[in-house]
Formats: structure tokens, C-alpha cells, sequence
């Protein structure tokens, strides 16, 4: 978010652009105490425009969750 010099209230806005309503203030929290779930990140990595989301990026992910569990 701060390389894309984005806001919360600016996410919520592009969140619900996608369908995914989201307050800043619950944003900030889950960000703030780490408990966004997998699916939350993704929308956020989509509309921050982060990195390109397909089905490769989620496979990579899910090997480098994978690999930090043994």
C-alpha cells in the first residue's frame, strides 16, 4: 500500500469496486493485527494491482505456505 501510495479508506473504496466490502477501520485492523484471511489478500494484491493474480501466482504461494509447514 505505501509503495502504491494508497489509504485504507482508498482500498475500501477499490475493494467495493470488486464486491468486497470492507471498512478502512477493518481494514487497518486486520492489517495492524495480522489477521486477514488468504482470500482478503488476494482481493487486496488484485486491486492494488500488486502483481499479476492468476492461477500460477496462487500455486506459488500455496508451495511457499507448504514449505514453511515442515
Amino acid at each position: 500500500m505505501s509503495v502504491r501510495g494508497v489509504k485504507y479508506q482508498a482500498l475500501s473504496m477499490r475493494l467495493a469496486d470488486i464486491g468486497v466490502e470492507q471498512s478502512a477501520d477493518n481494514l487497518r485492523n486486520k492489517v495492524n493485527k495480522g489477521i486477514m484471511g488468504a482470500d482478503l489478500l488476494v482481493q487486496i494484491l488484485y486491486v492494488l494491482k500488486a502483481r499479476a493474480v492468476d492461477a500460477a501466482l496462487i500455486e506459488e504461494i500455496l508451495t511457499d505456505l507448504d514449505g514453511t509447514n515442515r
